[in-house]
């Protein structure tokens, strides 16, 4: 006997004729609206808008841009740009964007979950063909969600996803986080140390933080090792004094290394140890995790995990743009009353894992031998 699975129902979304009835209005008015909002009076504008709100009515912006034709600009959606890990990235998305012909437009959300889904609203309202996106969780996010449902084409760019699992079809490119910190991390423990402890940002603010924290623990009980506690701090740029004071107030049960989820907090961690009358390495070593160029200019340098961000950029950008023109004619068949709308951003997604190499560094150093 055959068994068969059913998918859940996906929801009837709100129709621009339903808005339009509710409005009181034709459909070409609302349409005006949508594509030109000066073409209509400001007394019919604000229905029209009251009924898109009541509705929860969002346009098709798969089914303008076929009909405007494809504009070949993608969205890029990261963080920050004041780490210049993310300009590394925008700077290899660019430069490959140019060499195929299509133009960026990128936005912000500075570590804000919340954030996600208006920066991607901001970016499809300019019909961008696909986006380019680093996400606080990859694995249960709605704004990613919305892009499925919605056809838009959208490659992931340091989020690194399970092989299995319900988001395993997302295309991404990064490194393996996991393994990466586990490399640096052993690294540490072969220089002889045993105390280290992780300096991060907020573990819910990140999935790479999280997985660079599942490398830290790997590597620790790999080597019979007791994991100390993370220390989470809101802001890479931010000092966390009072931390460091706690962290090394007991010389016997102090760590002698700082393994720290990105280079910034890093650099921040350095500065402030050194406020505190601590040497580094000399009293404390510091890892970092991104290799940006800055870290190599310091003294001492900056040990680090080097992650490709420029190439993880320009394969994300290439990967989306193939995905795209795999899309576009698909959806014109289907809006010829050909067949049906057949997105294969998904379907035929890569999960593409990039090399990473460990940068040696003055900041690290085998544990000085504890005083009698």
């Amino acid at each position: 006997m055959k068994s068969f699975s059913f998918a859940p129902e996906t929801p009837v979304r709100p129709s621009i004729k339903q808005v339009a009835h509710l409005a009181g209005v034709s459909i070409a008015t609302v349409s005006r609206l949508l594509n030109k909002p000066g073409s209509v009076s400001a007394e019919t504008a604000e229905k029209i808008h009251r009924s898109i709100a009541e509705l929860g009515f969002r346009p098709n912006f798969t089914g303008r841009n076929l009909r405007a034709g494809n504009s070949r600009t993608v969205g890029v959606v990261v963080p920050t740009l004041s780490n210049t890990v993310f300009a590394q990235c925008l700077q290899g998305i660019e430069l490959a964007a140019r060499a195929l012909d299509y133009s960026v437009m990128f936005t912000t959300t500075e570590y804000l979950p919340e954030d996600e889904s208006a920066a991607v609203e901001l970016l499809l309202g300019h019909r961008v063909d696909g986006v380019i996106l680093t996400v606080a969780d990859a694995g249960a996010n709605a704004t990613l969600d919305l892009l499925e449902r919605e056809r838009i084409p959208f490659v992931l760019a340091y989020n690194q996803l399970a092989a299995t699992g319900a988001a395993s079809h997302r295309a991404s490119v990064s490194v393996d986080n996991r393994v990466a910190a586990c490399d640096a991390v052993s690294h540490l423990i072969a220089l002889g140390h045993r105390r280290i402890q992780m300096l991060s940002g907020r573990f819910n603010a990140s999935d790479r933080a999280m997985q660079r924290h599942s490398g830290y623990l790997d590597a620790m009980q790999a080597a019979g090792l007791t994991p100390l506690p993370a220390i989470e701090v809101e802001r890479h740029t931010l000092t966390a004094a009072t931390d460091y004071q706690q962290m090394m107030a007991d010389p016997l049960h102090r760590p002698t290394a700082l393994f720290c989820s990105n280079d910034l907090l890093a650099l921040s961690a350095m500065r402030d140890l050194r406020a505190l009358g601590l040497q580094v390495p000399g009293d404390i070593s510091v890892m970092g995790f991104d290799g940006i160029p800055v870290g190599a200019l310091i003294e001492p340098v900056l040990a680090s995990v080097v992650q490709p961000s420029e190439q993880i950029g320009d394969v994300a950008l290439r990967t989306l743009v193939e995905a795209i023109e795999r899309a576009v004619p698909a959806a014109a068949v289907a809006a010829a009353g050909e067949g049906p709308a057949i997105s294969t951003a998904a379907t035929d997604a890569v999960r593409h894992i990039l090399p990473h190499v460990l940068r040696a560094g003055g900041s690290v150093a085998p544990p000085a031998p504890l005083s009698s």
